[in-house]
């Protein structure tokens, strides 16, 4: 040898030697190689006495060896590696070798990360455990083979990869996991040990003072991975599984989510090719998507391309844009999701797998637990456990700051494909129609602490009109221990379960329970206006004006028919079919000769027209509707009529006539302060809010700027306390644009305010507050 060392000797002694001779420490080597400084500790000291042939390689390339010095160096490594029986990196016969890394593995980079970190931070007293659990097909065994190969040059002393065959009938036990382990070290058949106990004592004396990766793949439950811990030693041991394994102690957790789209679409370029992708690039991002970047899911859809190499991305989408037919689409070979899922729903309990299958018939992207109880038959608490059994099985994902939960897009299509097999036609249309009625007698009970005792306003913002003699009929909570309690609770369930008691509103329409959707409807009138900017409205309306029809009830139809102009006015912007519905309801009105409803749907045709620019019209309507209003003697008939002055004046202003305008809305000033009999004092503090900040506009209008500003602030600060963002948005930009005609220091921030509300309301009046905010910018700028 060119500098005396021996041909044969201890691997540590030449180790250390080369390095010296190199110049390097072991700091540089291991950056160099890539193997860790505890590795090469462990190596020179001889505690590894036998390296694998890859870290053996690094090493001999970091040092810059020739051919026979690396030679040498590998033979010297050979002796002290374990005989034939011991599992290396290469896969000697009869081991527990790691299976074959896949070469166009994508992303999981923090993932990665995380591993490597333990893997450092293994040591004599701290053998490194990670759990990487999760839920079907997200590439959990992938990423941990890969992974194990990237680890490989930490843990010379070898690499053992054992399947538990989780997911089989009957899953590895723990004492014949032990018996193949321990033969994978060498040790005889008869001298394995009888019981599982000794067999797990002797396999932590072994691996006490080993620098070694295990990977246990596929992991039933706790009981099954215990015993197979190394106790100490600086071990690494990553366990996979479709379970959370929580009740394992003092371990790393690898969460492994869904790719992201861009992460999607690459896996899909390293399977099919670049050219593919960049020829039809739109097409493999709406692959990406049909497959809810799912790893398996884009492996499958890869491979299926890969076998067609003339078949076109988008042919493939096609097929799999129709739900009925896309878990028939995505199988490649002996790879399919839909068996995939089918693994782990096999396992389940049945009362568990009935929860699943039902919970995939819950309408919205995410559900909860008392949907779930209702589709299942189940109590509420045993919904609960269902749905935390299923969080940590992987089929389903809680909610990180709710008691909600939701499916992956391709495992909602496997389940309700399993409620058409198990359950069929009767079973299915009984747990959607006992969850149709629940939801909507919950909605209807919710939506009543809206009613008009508690809120009612004007036109331009307010409620959607059409009053009723007195409140419909809810037919109480269907839970009442469980309801929800005053007004906050009421407006989160309501927006929280808002898919579900639509589709129940849907189903109960569909199926002919035209009165139950009436009731509901008429309850949700007064809710809809906190949340105007929904444009489900328009159907809920619609649909509860088709039943009043189909009941034959024409004061009903046109109540809800003035709900619907409403909604098309207020809600979508759409004045050509809030017309329509406004005359509709009128003529309905006039058929059944109910003067309050004329009135409301003379306002809201009022509205649609003047949205369509034909202002003198829309002021004879408002006017006429005022004349129809004030020959009323009833409450309701008041609360119209300060409706339809709101909206006059309102006119009058914008048509340049804002003195009258101004007396317009002081003759509604007057009416709330003489009071309306049988209408609670903040009802009636809001419709003087309503007629406050067209004061103030009015004032506004007329350059009284000083005098604007207080009606503005009052009206914004009641719209503020009643919670009525709908309202407070517009009466902010009032207000800043008064504030900035008086050169207050709080213009800006009114308006920037304003800008924000609007905005996150759809208004159409946000550009306008875009556009003050602009100027006023521009203003302060130039001075």
């Amino acid at each position: 040898m060119r500098d005396g060392t021996p041909l044969t000797g201890d691997f540590g002694q030449r180790l250390r030697h080369l390095r010296t001779r190199a110049g390097l420490s072991q700091e540089a080597l291991s950056h160099a190689a890539g193997v860790s400084v505890r590795a090469l500790a462990d190596m020179e000291r001889g505690r590894t006495r036998g390296p694998q042939r890859r870290t053996v390689q690094v090493l001999v390339e970091a040092l810059g060896l020739d051919d026979a010095e690396a030679a040498d160096l590998e033979k010297s490594a050979a002796v002290g590696r374990p005989r034939p029986r011991t599992a290396t990196g290469t896969g000697a016969p009869g081991t527990l070798a790691l299976p074959r890394d896949i070469k166009d593995f994508t992303a999981r980079g923090p993932a990665l990360a995380g591993l490597l970190e333990l893997a450092r931070d293994t040591g004599p007293d701290r053998p490194g455990v990670s759990v990487v659990a999760g839920q079907p097909g997200l590439g959990k065994t992938a990423f941990a083979v890969h992974a194990a190969h990237r680890l490989a040059p930490h843990f010379p002393d070898g690499q053992f990869a054992l399947d538990l065959h989780g997911m089989d009938p009957e899953p590895t036990t723990p004492r014949d996991a032990l018996a193949r382990l321990l033969g994978a070290l060498g040790i005889a058949d008869a001298a394995i040990p009888a019981g599982t106990d000794d067999r797990a004592g002797l396999w932590r004396s072994l691996t006490g003072d080993r620098r070694m990766l295990l990977l246990l793949d596929n992991a039933v439950d706790e009981s099954q991975v215990g015993p197979l811990l190394p106790g100490a030693g600086p071990a690494l041991t990553i366990v996979t599984s479709r379970h959370s394994l929580a009740g394992l102690e003092s371990v790393h957790r690898t969460d492994l989510a869904l790719l992201r789209r861009e992460e999607a679409v690459e896996l899909l370029t390293r399977i099919i090719g670049p050219e593919r992708v960049r020829a039809e690039a739109q097409a493999a991002r709406d692959l990406a998507d049909l497959c809810g970047q799912l790893p398996l899911a884009v492996r499958i859809a890869g491979q299926r391309l890969l076998s067609r190499p003339h078949e076109r991305l988008s042919k493939l989408v096609a097929r799999l844009t129709a739900e009925g037919r896309r878990l028939d689409g995505l199988q490649a070979g002996s790879l399919r999701v839909r068996a995939a899922f089918a693994l782990s729903y096999r396992q389940l309990p049945t009362d568990v797998r009935t929860f699943l299958r039902r919970a995939a018939l819950a309408a919205g992207a995410d559900f909860s637990p008392e949907t779930g109880a209702l589709l299942a038959g189940l109590s509420y608490d045993d919904a609960v456990a269902c749905a935390e059994e299923l969080t940590d099985a992987g089929l389903l994902q809680s909610d990180a700051g709710a008691e909600r939960y939701r499916f992956h897009d391709l495992l909602r299509l496997y389940a309700a494909e399993q409620v058409a097999i198990e359950d069929g036609p009767e079973i299915r249309d009984a747990a959607l129609d006992r969850t149709t009625r629940w939801m909507l007698r919950r909605a209807t009970a919710a939506a009543l602490h809206f009613d008009v005792e508690h809120f009612d306003v004007e036109h331009e913002g307010s409620p959607p009109g059409g009053a009723h003699d007195g409140d419909p009929d809810p037919h109480g909570d269907p839970d009442p221990d469980g309801a929800p309690a005053g007004r906050e609770e009421a407006r989160a369930w309501l927006e929280a379960e808002r898919a579900q008691w639509l589709a129940a509103l849907r189903r109960a329409h569909d199926t002919g329970r035209h009165q139950q959707v009436l009731d509901t409807a008429q309850a949700m009138h007064w809710f809809s206006d906190i949340n105007q900017h929904w444009e489900q409205w328009v159907e809920v309306f619609q649909r509860s004006a088709d039943s009043a029809r189909l009941l034959g009830s024409r004061r009903d139809e046109a109540i809800h028919l003035n709900y619907l102009a409403w909604s098309y006015n207020m809600c979508v912007h759409d004045p050509h079919n809030a017309l329509t519905s406004a005359d509709a309801a009128l003529a309905a009105a006039r058929d059944c000769g109910d003067g309050l409803q004329e009135g409301w749907a003379l306002g809201y045709g009022a509205g649609a027209l003047h949205r369509q620019g034909l202002v003198p019209e829309a002021q004879a309507r408002l006017r006429a509707g005022a004349d129809c209003l004030a020959s009323q003697k009833s409450a309701q008939a008041r609360l119209a009529e300060l409706t339809i002055l709101n909206s006059l004046g309102t006119l009058l202003r914008q048509a340049g006539q804002p003195e009258e305008a101004l007396e317009t809305h002081r003759r509604s000033e007057r009416i709330c302060r003489a009071g309306i009999p049988g209408r609670t004092d903040e009802l009636i503090a809001l419709y003087h809010a309503v007629a406050r900040q067209q004061i103030g506009n009015d004032l506004a209008a007329l350059e009284r700027w000083s005098e604007a500003e207080p009606p503005l602030r009052q009206a914004l600060a009641a719209f503020e306390t009643a919670q009525m963002p709908a309202w407070a948005g517009p009466a902010r930009l009032d207000l800043g644009h008064v504030l900035s005609a008086l050169g207050h220091p709080d213009a800006r921030a009114t308006l920037l305010a304003a800008r924000d509300d609007l905005t996150a309301l759809r208004s159409p009046r946000q550009a306008e507050a875009a556009a003050a905010l602009s100027a006023l910018d521009g203003a302060t700028a130039t001075r």
